[in-house]
């Protein structure tokens, strides 16, 4: 189960505080990530996820300094579930991106919502967008230079365009997604971008 032993012998005794501590941490996370999906950061308040999590504000308090601090959290649990991709080409490492994003319950909802929000100086999750657009765009503008190196890049694509089309898209046609669900396939979209400006396949892609 993990851990090391401290002589107690009881792994329950051994772990509790500091798992029960986690796990409330972890739950007043979702709860805030649930309610600034639907609510966006302005319109909710902590006493609305406390009360979410079934716990006092005191509590919820303990754990996060303000909503700041909450909200930081939030963003960086979204990464971590970006994080969790699969070892492919980048074609079609994007593609199974976008995929996994429409599986995870209010994941694109919460994305969506922010990343409006924050377009003032003023919102906590200004930087921390800033930074995501920047490398986005720079790491996609690498990636199509090396396949335009690679030969498979088709003639007159330039790597930075095609990057900032890529974020464009996505970032659109995932919009276009939480309105109609049943009609928007974003992944679909991203790939038949990908297949108009790229030529040929590397191995190990589809």
């Amino acid at each position: 189960m993990g851990g090391t032993d401290d002589g107690t012998g009881d792994p329950a005794r051994r772990r509790g505080p500091y798992a029960k501590s986690a796990e409330r941490r972890q739950q007043i996370v979702d709860e805030a990530y649930r309610v600034f999906a639907t609510r966006g950061y302005h319109g909710s308040s902590l006493r609305e996820i406390a009360a979410a999590a079934g716990i006092g504000l005191s509590t919820l308090q303990h754990h996060f300094g303000g909503k700041e601090d909450l909200l930081l959290a939030v963003l960086a649990r979204r990464d971590e579930w970006n994080r969790r991709g699969d070892d492919l080409p980048f074609p079609d490492a994007i593609v199974a991106q976008a995929r996994r994003n429409e599986g995870i319950p209010g994941l694109i909802a919460l994305y969506s919502v922010l990343a409006a929000e924050a377009t003032g100086p003023d919102h906590p999750g200004h930087e921390y967008f800033l930074r995501r657009y920047a490398g986005m765009q720079e790491s996609y503008e690498r990636e199509f230079a090396a396949l335009a190196a690679d030969g498979r890049l088709r003639d007159g694509v330039e790597p930075a365009l095609a990057a900032a089309t890529v974020v464009a898209l996505w970032e659109g046609i995932q919009l276009q997604w939480l309105y109609t669900p049943e009609r928007v396939d974003a992944a679909a979209a991203l790939r038949g971008y990908l297949d108009l400006v790229l030529v040929g396949e590397a191995p190990g892609e589809r």
